[in-house]
């Protein structure tokens, strides 16, 4: 019997993590993307075979997000790919407060295979690797996030937990919820980078509609646009402005601090791009 592991969205932020654990493992892998061999692409169902050939468990990250329309048809016919591929086990990463995330659990958990639910709150990451990072070395954060409170959580957090998950039959028929262990706004947590990384950064709290006009004027693709309104809207909201213990349950240890998180990054110098603070 096969014990390879497919991780799909291998060159994400939690996948490209989870690859380099299991590669720590000695565990055979295969990479899910566009550009690995086989190549695996979402868009491209007649990929999925050879992908899923020989594959005993799958790491499923789907891009851009389970929210996006579409979605859940397709993990539905990629499940009963890999029921059919003969895979035994399904990892799935999901979003934290959303409804549509919260249906393809369902998929995964009736599918009759064994799996492990690994639901997330907002990465810290998306303060250092894209999405924001631009705008902070420009030294200008402005969101739509009205002073909602989200309990970031670090990427590697959520890479241990699923490789745990992979890796360990105790964490079979689990849902583990991540967040990190403190509630802070949008604009805290720039607050924190800047004092970090010694940089200067305005932020902002803009509406919606004065963050799509920026969005646009920067040529942002309108099925990006479309998912940060949804997540910004319907996310984050302050639905999520409370603590879960996954990483607890499923580690057996705290999860990463914020702080924590800012200063191990700061040291990288990916901030360092930026003005610095005026003394």
């Amino acid at each position: 019997m096969s014990k390879t592991i497919l991780v799909l969205g291998g060159t994400g932020k939690t996948g490209n993590r989870v690859i380099e654990r299991l590669k720590k493992l000695n565990l055979p892998i295969r990479i899910g993307s566009r550009n690995a061999t086989p190549q695996f692409d979402w868009e491209d169902q007649a990929s999925w075979a050879t992908a899923l050939k020989d594959i005993s468990k799958v790491y499923i990250t789907f891009q851009p997000d389970l929210a996006v329309p579409g979605a859940l048809e397709t993990i539905k016919a990629f499940v009963s790919q890999a029921t059919i591929a003969g895979v035994q086990k399904l990892v799935l990463l999901s979003g934290r407060g959303e409804k549509e995330a919260l249906e393809c659990e369902q998929i995964v958990i009736k599918s009759g295979l064994d799996w492990t639910i690994v639901r997330a709150s907002w990465f810290m990451q998306n303060f250092s690797e894209n999405y924001l990072l631009d705008s902070i070395l420009a030294g200008y954060v402005a969101l739509p996030t009205n002073g909602v409170l989200e309990p970031f959580v670090d990427a590697d957090d959520i890479a241990d937990v699923a490789v745990a998950s992979l890796t360990s039959d105790k964490h079979s028929e689990k849902i583990y919820e991540l967040t990190g262990p403190h509630l802070l706004t949008f604009e805290q947590a720039i607050k924190e980078i800047s004092q970090a990384a010694n940089l200067a950064i305005q932020y902002q709290e803009v509406s919606m509609e004065e963050y799509i006009s920026m969005l646009k004027q920067y040529q942002v693709p309108e099925g990006f646009i479309w998912l940060l309104k949804y997540l910004f809207n319907e996310v984050l909201d302050g639905r999520n402005a409370h603590l879960s213990y996954g990483v607890e349950e499923a580690l057996g240890r705290k999860p990463t601090n914020f702080s924590d998180y800012v200063k191990k990054v700061a040291a990288t110098g990916i901030w360092s791009i930026a003005p610095s603070v005026e003394k």
